[in-house]
């Protein structure tokens, strides 16, 4: 079984930036494709960004796309989600993801079989 753990969230204002970390157990992010989701209040949960497992290769929503980085520390086995550049409309809960079949990059919330409790980031204007 998967347990993933987000952490990082809080409050920051337009423009700045927040790091996000999943710590993952009973799976090696490494042999796994991750990824990250948000779902505001009243949205369905929306693609962020994917880590290909046993590569760097990622990608990102048009929305987050030269302002979020995805990476993976396989030592510490766990996966971040680097903010910049902050705007009000990145206010959401944000999840961690792994994808337990073998698809490249999936991007849609089904593809995924375990989830992270969400952490909140909330951007103020």
């Amino acid at each position: 079984q998967v347990h993933l753990v987000e952490s990082g969230g809080g409050l920051v204002q337009a423009g700045g930036s927040l790091r996000l970390s999943c710590a993952a157990s009973g799976r090696t992010v490494s042999s796994t494709n991750m990824g990250w989701f948000r779902q505001a209040p009243g949205k369905e949960r929306d693609f962020v960004a994917v880590i290909r497992r046993f590569s760097t290769t990622t990608y990102y929503s048009d929305s987050v796309k030269g302002r979020f980085t995805i990476s993976r520390d396989n030592g510490k086995n766990t996966v971040d989600l680097q903010m910049n550049s902050l705007k009000p409309e990145d206010t959401a809960v944000y999840y961690c993801a792994a994808a337990a079949g073998s698809l490249t990059l999936p991007t849609a919330p089904i593809q995924y079989n375990y989830w992270g409790q969400g952490t909140q980031v909330t951007v103020s204007s």
